[in-house]
């Protein structure tokens, strides 16, 4: 409304001229600011700490060095919204810029704040505030709860926005991006960033990206599975169907994001409608080019080079009427929301006749891979970081801004150079989290980079950026393989688009790293031979799998009439894994009371003979746990996590760990258990 564009300007207007101490103007500013929001002002303080909710000075209690407790408070505090520190800086006046030149002598008695805005001594200020806040949210009660945003406020001048959604105790993180964290004053006049605000003071977790991505990736892949369906019924088997399904898939994404022009491919489906017979030509023909960098006919004008193996095979399907409106109505959703931390797990089974059935089912939220992937790889670099950012505040202050930058641009090389594993990837998920959170992280050191002058698209262009050639997976199901590279380069240019904007990322697109391989993470031979009965016939299994309903209990059993031959593993001997500086995964929980069902009596003789030092009792998880921990006590990787069960606390699981407890290495694992809290093994 006019009126209220205009006492946000006057608000603009008066604070932009304030200086002084922080002390002097944050409460009748953040008092305001709540005015011009249309939002309740902070409630008064009581005495029962526990009853102050939405306060000033919300009292805390933090240790200090000696690991006695101290009391601190927080500046502005909402329960279950945010913890908010408050700063105040000066701008650079004429005089400043005169005693900066030599021309003038620099007052003395005028009260700075926290420095000039502009400044390595501001940033340094902003940058201890965020971890001021940060300590102030760890401290406060756990009945409380962590609240999921940290604000950083220079009166006057930007509020910065830091969010952990998870609320699990990992690191704050700026939202939505590094780019875009930081709100001017002056962006106040836009009613979105104020829409931002009122929803972090109101409803904070509805700015979860997750949340809305979800439901948006489970539409997506219930429309996929509805293709697929539909294509196998036509009679394509599923081994074609999938990789065209996937083909398609990213098409529709690269267009979304604007890798190709907005509703060219969406026009082009619907220009195709009335003659389905078209299709195949038309689609191969833009995959050809989409491959190679060239000019389409299709959409008229030359497309970026993808390149990647996506593209090796630019086979078509050739489809019905029907089968190109699914297309239509799969080229309307907006697959820029697609969420990959658990796109690929719907996708795979969308694409799977026998797993399909579980698309509604449970999948592993995004919340529960990060408990595991935050503290055993992130929180490590994280630690690091915030060494690199004190030395680089050193030389900042010795006059050395050369040596500042050498700091900066080693840390951000040695972070493109990190490798992490997953050793039963399945479709990518994990691996995706991980990428997630150190594209974050490069954002602030690229950040901070720019502020002493380097230069984002130089780095780009060298080549020097986290990407999708530092995760490395092992997973047996070819799909999922396929499904896990995919989902990696999906959420890199995902997160490419949202802070370089209309910066095209460097061609090509999607490069051909190949870092999923299709093997057994655990065992591995020179070949099978079936096994022969005292007639010379091949012994056969159950399949493991398939099961059929009891007339009698209605409950699922083997179906006995799917089999499958038994086979013998000549020369078995424990995987090799690629080299990494962090394994995470969750690994395949087996019992070892079903692995022979399961897996047949000649795997299970095989990875038994393979690891004769672990117990035959312990389950199947253990080889993992077991691998990753020797790999630990020899240097690589620094560290590892995995998922498992309950049962690790059982005797027959639990020697496994001791034996490498007992090593003279203090070894730094983490493993998670389901509704338990985490454990660190090396305590």
């Amino acid at each position: 409304m006019p009126g209220d564009e205009a006492r946000v300007r006057a608000f603009v207007e008066r604070w932009s001229a304030s200086g002084g101490g922080e002390r002097s103007n944050y409460q009748l500013f953040l008092v305001e600011l709540c005015d011009v929001l249309g939002l309740p002002r902070p409630d008064p303080a009581r005495p029962e700490n526990e009853r102050n909710a939405y306060v000033f000075e919300r009292a805390v209690s933090t240790p200090v060095g000696d690991g006695t407790l101290t009391t601190k408070f927080i500046d502005l505090y909402r329960r279950s919204s945010f913890v908010l520190e408050a700063k105040q800086g000066v701008e650079r006046d004429a005089e400043d810029q005169a005693a900066t030149l030599g021309l003038a002598p620099r007052p003395s008695s005028r009260r700075r704040g926290v420095g000039v805005r502009g400044t390595e001594g501001w940033d340094s200020a902003m940058v201890r505030a965020r971890h001021q806040a940060e300590r102030y949210a760890r401290a406060l009660p756990a009945d409380e709860g962590r609240p999921p945003f940290i604000l950083v406020v220079d009166v006057g001048h930007v509020i910065e926005v830091y969010a952990e959604f998870t609320r699990t105790g990992g690191t704050y993180t700026p939202f939505p991006d590094p780019l875009s964290h930081r709100l001017a004053l002056c962006d106040l006049e836009d009613e979105a960033v104020r829409d931002l605000l009122r929803r972090i003071w109101n409803d904070p977790l509805s700015l979860d990206p997750s949340r809305r991505a979800a439901r948006v990736t489970r539409e997506v892949a219930e429309r996929l599975a509805r293709l697929a369906r539909s294509f196998e019924a036509s009679g394509h088997p599923p081994e074609q169907v999938a990789p065209f399904l996937m083909r398609c898939i990213f098409t529709m994404f690269a267009e979304d994001i604007g890798l190709i022009p907005a509703g060219a491919l969406r026009g082009l489906l619907e220009e195709l409608r009335d003659r389905p017979g078209a299709f195949v030509p038309v689609i191969e023909e833009l995959w050809q080019a989409m491959k190679t960098g060239s000019f389409s006919t299709a959409l008229r004008l030359k497309v970026r080079h993808f390149n990647g193996h996506l593209f090796e095979d630019t086979s078509a399907l050739p489809v019905t009427q029907g089968q190109l409106d699914l297309l239509v109505e799969a080229a309307r959703a907006d697959w820029r929301d697609v969420e990959p931390a658990i796109f690929g797990t719907l996708l795979e089974r969308a694409l799977d006749p026998a797993e399909r059935h579980k698309l509604g089912a449970h999948f592993t939220p995004r919340a529960y891979v990060e408990r595991l992937v935050l503290p055993t790889v992130i929180e490590p670099l994280r630690e690091e970081w915030t060494a690199v950012q004190a030395a680089a505040t050193q030389h900042l202050r010795a006059g050395a801004p050369d040596r500042a930058r050498a700091e900066l641009d080693a840390f951000h090389y040695k972070l493109c150079q990190v490798k992490v594993l997953d050793p039963a990837c399945g479709s990518g998920n994990f691996l995706y989290v991980t990428l997630e959170h150190m594209k974050r992280l490069e954002g602030e050191v690229l950040d901070a980079l720019e502020r002493l002058g380097e230069q984002r698209v130089h780095l780009e262009t060298l080549g020097i950026t986290v990407d999708p050639h530092q995760f490395y997976g092992i997973e047996v199901n070819p799909h999922a393989v396929a499904i896990a590279d995919l989902v990696l380069w999906i959420g890199y240019l995902q997160w490419h688009v949202r802070t370089r904007g209309d910066v095209a990322p460097p061609e090509p697109v999607i490069r051909n790293v190949r870092n999923v391989f299709l093997r057994d993470a655990v065992l591995q031979w020179d070949r099978t031979e079936p096994v022969l009965d005292a007639d010379g016939n091949p012994v056969t299994r159950w399949n493991g799998k398939t099961t059929r309903i009891h007339p009698t209990t209605e409950e699922p059993v083997p179906n006995e009439t799917a089999r499958v031959p038994v086979v013998r593993y000549v020369n078995p001997r424990p995987a090799h894994w690629p080299p990494a500086d962090f394994v995470v995964g969750n690994p395949p929980y087996i019992g070892n009371w079903r692995m022979r069902t399961e897996l047949g009596d000649g795997y299970a003789e095989a990875i038994r003979h393979a690891h004769p030092e672990l117990p035959e009792t312990c389950d199947y998880v253990m080889y993992w746990w077991d691998h990753a921990a020797k790999l630990v006590r020899e240097g690589k990787p620094k560290r590892f996590g995995f998922i498992t069960t309950n049962s690790l606390r059982q005797t027959f699981s639990r020697r496994v760990v001791e034996r490498h407890l007992r090593a003279e290495d203090r070894i730094s694992i983490l493993f998670a258990i389901p509704d338990h809290p985490w454990v660190d093994a090396a305590d």
